[in-house]
């Protein structure tokens, strides 16, 4: 009914018009950074949340496409390029103390991803056809991400309907999961119960921002700054050249590397990774070159606009029609793993006096993956956890494979 009043099968803007779409991204993800800057009740939002209801209500409304070349575009090529660009001041000397600490906590939250497959399974097992499989999958998925959830598809016999049916419900949590991850730094109840050293820097303005009467926190911390034709050549040559060799280097060691004993297929996977390398490469300029890469000026306003648009585009696939009708069951079964995740992560976290900030990175490290785990940092400001986040992330798609397979095969037996 939703989708016969919309017309979702032929939306207003069509999947083939290319520069329409490419209009829409643009102005949306512009206009979450005007609000946010602008409104003192859209920076406690963040234009990131903003930038994902707009491409909710645009996709679930008839407006835009929920699928189409704009959105692979955004996710295959804008988020590599942006993430050089914003680990260039990522000088590892500074974040290495970070990363160890992350490191735990997000190894902590992939036991509670793990758990919360048991319990969903126990409550839903009567109820959900192939839920063992499908407990399975969703668990490498969860640790890891989408290319652990193809893996483990392709593992499992699971029927079309029920993968299909699974990666909407998907989507639409991930959509109402990253709203609540987003939001929690705002929520008096974690900022009393939680330290959060990285929200308070912000807050207080740390990083020399000269505020405005009247001026947002948000637009004090992206303050006009003196920026060159040069810095502006140097940032965008400086990250193609990146992910071109990284991705030379990924598809190197995916064809050497084999994959016959478990060992090796950790190395391929881990080595084999495009965004392994990117984050390797830059982070590796940014510690031996900090004079050169560290200096040009730009790169973090250009790559958190490429991540703006990110934010859009991952709103755009959570089609509420297609989840209350086909999948509804199965929004709770994921709904359950991500909520037993967050309870373990947030309640040993605090027990073990993990900050806020490095809770939510961990737990969406595992549940969403390292890309979006890089998006908050940065549209939090929390850059010292941008690398770090990164790292844990990839880790993630590294054992979410084999954490899914134990998974699927205990509960199938």
């Amino acid at each position: 009914m939703w989708g016969e009043i919309f017309n979702l099968d032929n939306p207003l803007i069509g999947v083939d018009n290319t520069w329409m779409l490419w209009m829409v991204v643009s102005v949306c993800a512009a206009a979450s950074i005007v609000l946010e800057q602008r409104y003192e009740w859209a920076a406690r939002v963040t234009g990131a949340l903003i930038a994902l209801i707009l491409a909710i209500v645009l996709a679930n409304f008839g407006i835009i496409p929920m699928s189409c070349s704009v959105w692979d575009v955004v996710s295959n090529y804008a988020v590599p390029l942006a993430i050089p660009l914003l680990l260039f001041q990522c000088d590892m000397r500074k974040v290495g103390k970070n990363a160890g600490r992350l490191l735990i906590i997000f190894l902590i939250s992939s036991v509670g991803t793990i758990i919360g497959a048991f319990v969903s399974y126990a409550a839903l097992k009567d109820h959900i056809p192939e839920l063992a499989q499908l407990a399975g999958i969703m668990t490498g998925s969860y640790i890891g991400g989408g290319v652990n959830f193809v893996a483990l598809s392709n593992s499992f016999d699971v029927s079309e309907n029920m993968i299909s049916a699974t990666t909407v419900a998907d989507n639409l949590l991930m959509a109402i999961y990253m709203f609540g991850l987003i939001m929690m730094p705002t929520v008096q109840f974690f900022r009393k119960h939680f330290r959060h050293p990285y929200v308070d820097a912000v807050e207080a303005g740390t990083v020399d921002m000269k505020k405005a009467e009247g001026e947002t926190n948000v637009a004090a911390y992206w303050n006009r700054k003196e920026i060159s034709l040069k810095d502006m050549a140097l940032s965008i040559a400086s990250a193609f050249a990146i992910v071109a060799v990284a991705n030379i280097l990924s598809t190197f060691f995916t064809g050497l590397i084999p994959t016959t004993t478990p060992v090796l297929k950790m190395a391929n996977t881990m080595f084999g990774n495009l965004y392994f390398w990117i984050t390797t490469i830059a982070m590796i300029c940014a510690t031996c070159a900090p004079h050169f890469f560290g200096e040009i000026r730009g790169t973090q306003e250009i790559g958190t606009f490429m991540i703006y648009l990110f934010f859009f585009v991952i709103g755009v696939p959570a089609s509420i029609p297609m989840i209350i009708m086909n999948a509804p069951l199965l929004l709770v079964f994921t709904g359950i793993m991500v909520v037993v995740n967050m309870l373990v992560s947030f309640i040993f976290g605090k027990l073990l006096n993990f900050s806020l900030e490095e809770i939510i990175l961990a737990s969406n490290a595992n549940i969403s993956g390292p890309t979006s785990t890089a998006a908050i940092a940065i549209s939090k400001g929390w850059t010292a956890l941008v690398g770090p986040g990164i790292l844990v992330g990839i880790l993630g798609y590294v054992i979410g494979t084999y954490c899914g397979l134990f998974v699927g095969g205990f509960l199938g037996l």
